[in-house]
């Protein structure tokens, strides 16, 4: 049984400041949480309804999931658990893993600049992962990756990757440079995409949709780049653009 005192701790990480003092993060969705777990992260509570449990009693039976503690609860005390409208009615909670070591090794690596929406955030990993991109480097501004809108928006590609947090971005982007690596800012005045030559070593970097790149990002950039646009629209989302520029870069 869930005592009060765990369903208020488990309620927690729900927001970033207790995900951040407790080192845990809440996965929501039979699909994430097992995506989660085939990733390596190690789980040690599922939380269900029992309408979920009648619904959907072979999940328990999983290999991965048979050993870990689980408790089921009402409906009205499950929702303090879920951040949804339409809760699925599973959670998990699952430990954060150590950050990877800086061992930057793929030959185009992508790079968050002060990506906060987390939406925007979660769109632009999954795009990463489809276009087979898997090391991501994030400023110090952008989205928390265990934010559960990441995570979701993400559709699980956020336990695929690797990805870093740099507390000293452009620094990070500078030491890149110095292995013959070459930023490319995506901003809408900058070079026609079509054009790169995606064969040598390069950092793209997506920036804040609002803002663009910073003056400090630009001044280390080596070129701008940008999507052609044929029509009216006065812009596209980020996580649009990084799809398109992504499928490009991985012709």
């Amino acid at each position: 049984m869930l005592s009060k005192n765990e369903l208020k701790e488990t309620a927690s990480l729900l927001q970033k400041k207790y995900r951040k003092e407790k080192s845990k993060f809440i996965v929501e969705g039979r699909k994430l949480i097992y995506e989660a777990l085939t990733s390596g992260f190690k789980c040690e509570l599922i939380v269900s309804t029992n309408h979920f449990n009648e619904i959907a009693s072979d999940f328990f039976e999983e290999k991965k999931v048979k050993s870990i503690r689980h408790e089921a609860v009402k409906q009205i005390e499950f929702e303090k658990l879920s951040d949804t409208k339409t809760p699925q009615g599973i959670v998990g909670v699952f430990q954060k893993q150590n950050s990877p070591k800086q061992n930057y090794s793929s030959n185009i690596i992508v790079a968050l600049e002060n990506i906060s929406d987390p939406g925007n955030l979660g769109t632009i990993l999954r795009n990463s992962d489809w276009f087979g991109f898997r090391q991501i480097i994030l400023s110090e501004n952008c989205a928390e990756i265990f934010n559960p809108k990441v995570i979701r928006s993400s559709a699980g590609s956020v336990f695929h990757l690797e990805i870093f947090e740099e507390e000293n971005f452009v620094e990070s982007l500078l030491a890149l440079k110095k292995k013959n690596y070459k930023i490319f800012s995506s901003d809408l005045a900058g070079e026609n995409i079509y054009g790169i030559n995606s064969k040598e070593k390069c950092v793209i970097v997506f920036c804040n949709e609002g803002n663009g790149p910073t003056n400090e990002l630009l001044s280390i950039s080596d070129s701008k780049i940008t999507i052609p646009k044929i029509g009216k629209a006065e812009s596209l989302n980020v996580a649009s653009a990084s799809a398109i520029i992504l499928s490009e870069l991985s012709r």
